[in-house]
């Protein structure tokens, strides 16, 4: 069992930059991949960057060259970086953390952005 806890969502403005945090607790040593993804309103949640544990990034297209993901392993914390925000990337942002093929999902975090 893993526990994850985002933060460092909040309101910002167009072009502006946020830096979310994923804190993980428990099994954490058992942690492969993690990720983030985000969920709009009426609309369904979205993959936008993980992170394997030998730091193998992956990005969606929308995201690609605006958003950078990193872990820190020793502190157990996962980091998404986010520039040149816009309007379209308003949503709840999800951190992931998979362990043997199961994934587990923290609370989420508000992110806002204001045109």
């Amino acid at each position: 069992q893993v526990r994850l806890v985002e933060s460092g969502g909040g309101l910002v403005q167009a072009g502006g930059s946020l830096r979310l945090s994923c804190a993980a607790s428990g099994s954490t040593r058992s942690i492969n991949t993690m990720g983030w993804y985000r969920q709009a309103p009426g609309k369904q949640r979205e993959f936008i960057a993980r992170i394997t544990s030998g730091e193998t990034t992956t990005y969606a297209d929308s995201v690609k060259g605006r958003f950078t993901i990193s872990r820190d392993n020793a502190n157990n914390t996962m980091f998404l970086q986010m520039n040149s925000l816009s309007p379209e990337d308003t949503a709840v942002y999800y951190c992931q953390g998979v362990i043997s093929y199961r994934g587990y999902w923290g609370q989420g975090t508000q992110v806002t952005v204001s045109s």
